[in-house]
């Protein structure tokens, strides 16, 4: 059954997020990075859209090995981007353009440069000497067990003072936390109530199947392709994926903490969390039991849009697996985001595609059941960008070149001016390059063409927002022996039909026969028509028809 918004704490139900990666969105120092001064300038970009809220990825103190992932400091700001001030003037401006605000919380694992690692491995009876996962080699001096890092190689770095092993399921300089450990737990929660206190409407749980490790260290199988533990969530050029990833996360302890992470959340008005899963084949078993029940995260997304599959029956499988198997809990979908190539450049068959299957792409996904996220760019149809190896700053992509060339090409620089350096990033030199190819499709150059794809983004939400149906009605696939991916909203005494075709031929849709088409429903870029009571749509078109 589909819950209907009863209050403003639920807005996150059917919202649309937009991620904002802000080392990439708008420098105002001249030094290349994108700082929050820069979010808050381009506030007004991000509210014409039409969205509810962004979600900024990490602007904590950091080292930055992993781009801010890597935690020094949970209660403050970089100096690359700012001070808390500015994180607190951004904060009340986006609330005055009417934007929520959700902020990345990487709770796994910190940096090493964390005062709490610092002290952890000072010694083995210090306060903190348990706060990380440390275990004993084995007797040949190799590690615990054979558990992998995402990022390549053993999943345990060496101590010398401790003369133990500690965990890293990222890079060696991001050690994992002990949440078998109650008063990491503790410290955690605390770090979340200093940004609740400060007015943050909720957070994206980085990794949030990570937290707890098997507490008797046991070793991960081998990867079997028909298991339900099968499934890749890193590249297939690295060896994590010949795992299974049975001891090393998705723990059963994990839902006892997300509760406790749901009470705090509770404890406020109208806050939110979205929980990031990585977990395969059993991703949506994950999400099931992270979701339901009304006691645990509000929403979590996996990585089964992530990838290139845009086939009418693909979508379909994923979308009906969701429903199968969470039926109570809720999705946020996504075709992009600062970890995956850029979903036109997956989706395309030719360059010449680019701008239609952009439309096409945010139109789809603005009809699917659940919240929705967009990413920084593609609003402008932004392509993934080709980068030299020296140019390189993502330690993924450095590791495994040039099999896998990592997450550079979708983090570059937000092209905002056509004709200004680097278009209108920076003054200074861009941490990465902006192509010319993504210049060109500045922002300004979008902004007054009609149909272009910035303005069809807005178009699109709007047609949203217009149809309750679209924000949290039922959802229900009807069945056809072609490619075309059709599905029902409906909601009160609105049911729209959404077609689509995904292919590059064209095709005639004819409904069951217990199904009378009415109207068709104008949608903003797409000329799909019913005719003899079946529905045509040409190459990479859509329609919506009432019943």
């Amino acid at each position: 059954m589909a819950i209907s918004k009863t209050s403003a704490a639920d807005w996150w139900r059917g919202a649309v997020i937009y991620q904002v990666y802000p080392r990439s969105f708008q420098d105002t120092t001249g030094d290349g990075i994108g700082d929050l001064k820069g979010v808050t300038q381009r506030l007004s970009h991000i509210a014409s859209l039409g969205v509810d809220a962004i979600w900024l990825s990490p602007f904590f103190k950091s080292p930055m090995a992993d781009m801010g992932y890597d935690v020094s400091d949970y209660c403050d700001v970089d100096p690359m981007f700012g001070s808390l001030a500015d994180f607190d003037d951004m904060l009340a401006e986006a609330h005055g353009l009417g934007l929520k605000v959700i902020i990345d919380q990487v709770i796994s694992h910190t940096s090493d440069q964390h005062p709490w690692f610092k002290e952890s491995r000072s010694s083995r009876d210090n306060d903190k000497a348990d706060w990380y996962v440390w275990a004993e080699p084995k007797k040949d001096g190799t590690a615990p067990n054979n558990w992998l890092s995402v990022f390549g190689g053993p999943a345990w770095e060496w101590d010398g003072v401790r003369r133990q092993y500690y965990m890293h399921n990222f890079l060696t300089s991001q050690p994992d936390l002990n949440f078998h450990n109650p008063d990491v737990q503790e410290a955690l929660l605390e770090t979340m109530r200093f940004w609740l206190d400060r007015g943050v409407d909720g957070f994206r749980l980085d990794t949030a199947n990570y937290y707890f490790h098997d507490a008797k260290i046991r070793d991960n199988p081998p990867h079997e392709p028909d298991s339900d533990e099968a499934g890749l969530d890193a590249p297939d050029v690295n060896p994590y994926g010949m795992q299974a990833h049975r001891y090393d996360k998705t723990q059963p302890e994990n839902v006892g903490f997300l509760k406790r992470v749901r009470a705090l959340l509770d404890s406020y008005e109208g806050r939110t969390a979205v929980g990031e899963v990585g977990d395969g084949a059993r991703s949506l078993k994950t999400v099931a039991e992270y979701t339901s029940g009304g006691d645990k995260l509000h929403m979590c997304y996996t990585f089964d849009l992530l990838g290139p599959d845009f086939s009418a029956s693909y979508i379909r499988k994923c979308v009906e697996g969701f429903q199968k198997a969470v039926t109570d809990g809720w999705v946020c979908w996504a075709f992009s985001n600062h970890d995956v190539e850029r979903h036109v450049s997956r989706f395309i068959d030719a360059p010449e595609e680019r701008e239609r299957v952009a439309r096409l792409a945010a139109t789809l996904l603005s009809t699917l059941r659940g919240t929705i996220c967009l990413y920084q760019g593609e609003e402008l149809g932004l392509p993934e960008a080709e980068l030299a190896f020296e140019d390189l700053r993502d330690p993924y992509g450095i590791r495994f070149w040039p099999a896998f060339k990592g997450r550079d090409g979708c983090r570059t620089p937000m092209p905002w001016q056509v004709d200004a350096p680097h278009a209108g990033f920076s003054a200074g030199r861009p941490w990465l390059p902006v192509p010319v190819e993504h210049a060109r499709l500045a922002a300004d150059t979008q902004e007054k063409v009609p149909g272009s794809v910035l303005n069809h983004y807005r178009d699109t939400l709007a047609f949203r927002k217009a149809h309750p149906a679209l924000l949290d009605g039922e959802m229900a696939f009807v069945k056809s022996n072609q490619d075309v991916l059709a599905f029902t909203r409906q909601k009160g005494a609105e049911t729209l039909l959404f077609v689509f075709n995904l292919t590059r031929e064209k095709v005639e849709f004819a409904p069951p026969s217990s199904m009378t088409l009415g109207e068709t429903v104008a949608v903003p870029g797409f000329g799909g028509r019913v005719a003899d009571g079946t529905v045509e749509l040409a190459p990479l078109d859509m329609a919506c028809v009432r019943l």
